[in-house]
C-alpha cells in the first residue's frame, strides 16, 4: 500500500522551496514533505527561527535545509535560489507562502503600512517565482503553488491591503499558469480560511480583541465549526505539489471549513 501511495503522489526525493517556512502553514508544509521523502528549503526572514526549524526538521539528516530570505528583496531572492541550487541541484516545487496582514482600512493605512503588505505578499511571489521558475524549467518541469486567501476571492473588513494583495496572487497565479504551462509547470493558489497560525493569532492583537475569544469567533459560523489548522492546509498544499493534481493549472483551491460556502 506505501508503495502504491508513494507512485501516486510521486514526490519521494523532489526538491520543495518554502517561503515563510519557519513557522504557521510554512511549517507545517515544510514538516510534511520532509515525511513524505521529499528534500526542502525553508526560507524565512526571521533567520536565527528558519535554521533551527531546519535543524530541527532535518533530525541530523542534510534533506532539510534554512535559508534566512526577505522575499521583498531581489538580491535576496536571487542569491538564495543559486544557494539552493547549488546544495539540492534542482528545485521541483515553489511554494510562495511568506505573507503578512495590517488590519485597517483604506483611510486608517499608511502608505508604508501599504506598501509593506504588497511588497511581502505580493511582490514575494512575484520575485522568487522570476528565479526559481527557469531552475524548475532545466528540472523539467514541476508545481507552484501560490497562498492566497480567502479575502483573495471576496471581501473582508479592516483588511484593505490584504484583500488586494492576496486577489492579486490569486490573478498571478493564473497568468503565471498560461504563460509556463508549456514548460511543464502547474501553478496553482491555495486559499485558507482562517487557520491558527501566528498571522490569525496577530490579528486578535491589532484588533485589540481577546485571542482566544478571536479564534472561536472565527470557527463557529462555518460548516465544519471550527478554524483550520496548519496540518488541514499543508495537506492540501501537498495535493497540489503532487501528481494528484497532475491536471490542474491555474485553479483555486479553497480550503476553509465551508466558510465562503
Amino acid at each position: 500500500m506505501k508503495n502504491f501511495v508513494d507512485d501516486l503522489l510521486n514526490v519521494q526525493g523532489k526538491v520543495a522551496v518554502i517561503t515563510g517556512g519557519a513557522s504557521g502553514i510554512g511549517l507545517a508544509t515544510a514538516r510534511l514533505f520532509a515525511k513524505v521523502g521529499m528534500k526542502v528549503a525553508i526560507l524565512d526572514i526571521n533567520e536565527s527561527l528558519v535554521y533551527e526549524k531546519a535543524e530541527e526538521l532535518s533530525n541530523g539528516g542534510d534533506s532539510v535545509a534554512g535559508y534566512k530570505c526577505d522575499v521583498t528583496s531581489e538580491e535576496d531572492c536571487k542569491k538564495v535560489t543559486s544557494e539552493i541550487v547549488d546544495r539540492f541541484g534542482r528545485i521541483d516545487v515553489l511554494f510562495n507562502n511568506a505573507g503578512i496582514i495590517t488590519r485597517k482600512t483604506v483611510v486608517d493605512h499608511t502608505s508604508e503600512e501599504w506598501d509593506r503588505v504588497i511588497n511581502v505578499s505580493l511582490k514575494g511571489v512575484f520575485l522568487l517565482s522570476k528565479y526559481v521558475i527557469p531552475v524548475i524549467e532545466k528540472s523539467g518541469g514541476g508545481s507552484i503553488i501560490n497562498t492566497g486567501s480567502g479575502w483573495g476571492l471576496k471581501g473582508g473588513d479592516h483588511s484593505a491591503s490584504y484583500c488586494a494583495a492576496k486577489a492579486g496572487v490569486v490573478n498571478l497565479t493564473r497568468a503565471m499558469a498560461i504563460d509556463h504551462g508549456p514548460s511543464k509547470i502547474r501553478v496553482n493558489s491555495i486559499n485558507p480560511g482562517d487557520t491558527d497560525t501566528p498571522l490569525l493569532r496577530g490579528e486578535a492583537k491589532q484588533l485589540n480583541v481577546d485571542e482566544e475569544a478571536f479564534l472561536k469567533s472565527s470557527g463557529v459560523d462555518r460548516p465544519l465549526a471550527r478554524i483550520g489548522t496548519p496540518d488541514d492546509i499543508a495537506k492540501s498544499v501537498l495535493f497540489l505539489a503532487s501528481d494528484l493534481a497532475e491536471w490542474m493549472t491555474g485553479s483555486s483551491l479553497v480550503v476553509d471549513g465551508g466558510g465562503l460556502a
